[in-house]
C-alpha cells in the first residue's frame, strides 16, 4: 500500500522533543521492589474489588482483584509473595485509593497455565476477547480504557480502520519508539491477530517523521502486507491524540460524545498491540510496563518494570538522582502529573518518570491576558481558550458547555503558548470535572 504524503491537523505546537536523551537506549529490566503495591483502579471504569485477603500466598500471574462490571479490568500480580495489607495508598494523582500490598519473596513463582490451546488460529473472536480481558489489558498509552471493551463490537465487519498509534508526540517519551525497534515482529504479529478479528479493516501504523529508524524498519517489514500500511505523519504535538489521528488518517471527525468506533475506527498504541499479541497467542497477562526515565536530574533509560514497583525503587536501581531535583513528573511534560514524592507505584498507565533540576513553570507568574489570540491559533479542538478561561474563573459550567469546553482534550497547547502564562489547561480540567459531578447529581 502506498504511504501518504505528510499530513497533520489544524493547530498544535512544536515543543523541543527532548528525545535525544533516550531514543538510542535499549530497554533494560528493572527489578520489583520488596513491597509491591497494586491500586484497585488502574483503568477507566469500575474499580476492582480484592479477591485475596491478608496473609494469602500469591503467585506471578494470579488475579488479585476484579469486578463484575463490563467496563473494568482485572488486576494481576507481577510477583510472588504474601498479601501484607489491603489499605489506602497514594496514587500518581495524589489521591488515596484502596490498594493491595504484597511482600515480594523474590522467587517469582508462576501460576500454572491450564489452557494449552495457544494456537490463535483455533480461537474464535469471542475467545480472543476473553483472553484480552483475562490478561488485564488496558490502553497503555495513558488513557487506560479496558481493551476488551474497545474491541467488543456487535459486527466486526463495521471496523474499517485499525490505527496503531506510534506517534508518541509527548516530549521526552521514547518507550513506544524503542518497542517498535526492539519488538517489531511482536507488534506485527499483534496486528495480524487484530486484523483476523476485524476482517474488513485496514491497519495504519501512524508514526511521526522524527522517528526515521522505526519508519524504515516497519516499512521494510510490511512491504508485502496488503492490509498494513505505515503512515508517516508530520511531527507536531498533539499528533498522537485519538481525534487527531482519526481525522488525519481517515478524514473522519470525532467529538467528545463520540468514540472512534462511531466512524468505523479503533485506535490502540504500540504497547497495547504487543500486549494483545502476548495475551491471545501465549496467555500472558499484563504484569510489566515499558517506561521512559529521563530529564537532566537522572540517568536516562528505557526500562521494563513489574507493575506495582515503587518509583523510589526505579530511581535507586538507576543510581539515584544526579543532582538536586526540583520537579518530578509521571508522564510527559504536557499532560503528565507532578509527583509529590516517589513512594508511588507503577501502574498499567504509567509511561515515564521525568526528573528535572529546574521547575520552569515556577519561573513565571501568571499575568493579565493580552488578547494576542495565540491560544486560539494552537488549539487542536478549534476552541477559544481565552474565552473559556474567563468562564472558568466564574465556575460557570453552563457557559463552559455552551462554548464547547467539553471538547477540550487537555493537551496543554494553550498554556504552553500563552505569553501571560495563564493556567488555562488546569482550569479546563477543573471545569470538566465540575460538569461531570453535576451530571451525577
Amino acid at each position: 500500500m502506498e504511504v501518504m504524503s505528510l499530513k497533520s491537523f489544524i493547530g498544535g505546537i512544536h515543543p523541543k522533543d527532548q528525545k535525544q536523551y533516550t531514543k538510542d537506549l535499549p530497554i533494560i529490566k528493572i527489578k520489583a521492589s520488596d513491597e509491591v503495591v497494586f491500586p484497585l483502579k488502574q483503568h477507566i471504569g469500575a474499580p476492582c474489588q480484592p479477591i485475596v485477603k491478608v496473609k494469602d500466598e500469591i503467585k506471578v500471574g494470579q488475579v488479585i482483584a476484579c469486578s463484575d462490571a463490563f467496563v473494568s479490568s482485572p488486576i494481576i500480580s507481577s510477583v510472588s509473595g504474601v498479601v501484607k495489607k489491603i489499605e489506602e495508598r497514594m496514587d500518581v494523582s495524589g489521591k488515596m485509593q484502596e490498594s493491595i500490598v504484597i511482600a515480594n519473596d523474590g522467587l517469582y513463582q508462576k501460576v500454572e497455565n491450564n489452557n494449552n490451546n495457544n494456537n490463535k488460529q483455533e480461537l474464535t473472536y469471542e475467545e480472543k476477547i476473553e483472553r484480552i480481558k483475562a490478561a488485564g489489558i488496558v490502553g497503555l498509552g495513558g488513557a487506560g480504557f479496558p481493551t476488551h471493551v474497545k474491541l467488543s463490537v456487535k459486527d466486526p465487519n463495521q471496523v474499517q480502520y485499525y490505527i496503531v498509534n506510534g506517534a508518541e508526540c509527548e516530549p521526552y517519551l521514547t518507550s513506544d519508539y524503542r518497542l517498535m525497534l526492539e519488538k517489531t515482529d511482536e507488534l506485527i504479529a499483534g496486528i495480524h491477530v487484530l486484523l483476523e478479528m476485524f476482517p474488513k479493516a485496514l491497519c495504519y501504523i501512524a508514526i511521526e517523521d522524527n522517528k526515521k529508524k522505526a519508519i524504515h524498519l516497519l516499512k521494510e517489514k510490511c512491504k508485502d502486507e496488503k492490509r498494513i500500511a505505515v503512515k508517516e505523519l508530520k511531527t507536531k504535538y498533539p499528533q498522537g491524540g485519538e481525534r487527531m489521528l482519526v481525522k488525519v488518517l481517515t478524514g473522519k471527525t470525532l467529538n467528545s460524545k463520540m468514540l472512534p468506533l462511531d466512524v468505523g475506527c479503533i485506535v490502540d498504541n504500540v504497547a497495547t498491540v504487543i500486549a494483545i499479541n502476548q495475551a491471545v497467542r501465549y496467555n500472558q497477562p499484563l504484569i510489566s510496563k515499558v517506561m521512559t526515565i529521563s530529564g537532566d536530574g537522572i540517568t536516562p533509560s528505557n526500562i521494563e518494570v513489574p507493575i506495582g514497583t515503587s518509583f523510589k525503587q526505579i530511581v535507586e536501581q538507576l543510581g539515584g538522582f544526579k543532582s538536586e531535583v526540583q520537579k518530578l513528573i509521571c508522564g510527559g511534560p504536557m499532560m503528565g502529573s507532578a509527583l509529590i514524592h516517589l513512594d508511588i507505584p507503577v501502574t498499567k498507565t504509567s509511561s515515564s518518570l521525568l526528573a528535572l533540576v529546574q521547575d520552569e513553570v515556577s519561573l513565571f507568574e501568571p499575568s493579565a491576558c493580552i488578547r494576542c489570540g495565540r491560544c486560539k491559533d494552537v488549539c487542536p479542538s478549534l476552541l477559544v481558550p481565552q474565552k473559556l478561561y474567563q468562564i472558568a474563573t466564574k465556575n460557570d459550567t453552563e457557559a463552559f458547555i455552551l462554548n464547547g469546553g467539553m471538547e477540550c482534550i487537555e493537551c496543554g497547547c494553550c498554556s504552553y503558548t500563552c505569553p501571560a502564562k495563564r493556567n488555562m489547561t488546569q482550569a479546563f480540567k477543573k471545569m470538566k470535572y465540575l460538569v461531570s459531578v453535576n451530571k451525577r447529581k
